[in-house]
């Protein structure tokens, strides 16, 4: 086991959203923003950004890690930017504010139509409808999920008809 698999999760993450150099076996070398260290593996995730907002992800298998030198700290953009490489593409095209509104504008809708609702979470970005089925953000029909088949397809129809008529 080299000195890198040794380190605890704790000290792996202070090596996250920053631009390091990771030497490997052979003297091979990978330059990139840590997105995150495997746990078990300790193996090393890099994401390059290349021109016309591309995205290059790299895995460095932890047992053959020499060194990691931190080359430069991420700021707030860089987290930001990191944080959205793996999001799905319709969470990326709503800001905050925008989700916060589709969310009230679809609740406000469903209470209309008597059909109760409820917030849920730490953050109450969750939508509960009557206790069995859930809407995440963005607050489409994919976002639904409930056990309960036959609620679920209608909800899901309710709601695409809804966004359909708001476009």
């Amino acid at each position: 086991m080299n000195d890198w698999q040794k380190k605890s999760p704790l000290d792996w993450e202070t090596y996250l959203n920053k631009m390091v150099k990771v030497t490997v076996i052979e003297k091979h070398e990978y330059e990139g923003w840590v997105i995150t260290v495997d746990p078990v593996s300790a193996s090393i995730v890099l994401a390059s950004f290349l021109e016309n907002e591309k995205v290059s992800i790299s895995v460095v298998l932890g047992h053959a890690v020499q060194e990691v030198e931190i080359l430069k700290e991420g700021d707030d953009e860089m987290k930001q930017r990191l944080s959205c490489i793996f999001a799905p593409e319709e969470c990326k095209a709503y800001s905050p504010e925008e989700l916060e509104k589709r969310k009230n504008d679809l609740k406000t809708w469903l209470e209309t139509n008597h059909i109760p609702v409820t917030e849920q979470g730490e953050s109450g970005r969750t939508l509960c409808v009557a206790g069995v089925l859930t809407i995440d953000p963005p607050y489409g029909p994919e976002e639904c999920s409930s056990s309960n088949e036959i609620i679920l397809s209608r909800v899901q129809g309710l709601i695409q008809g809804y966004l359909e008529k708001q476009q």
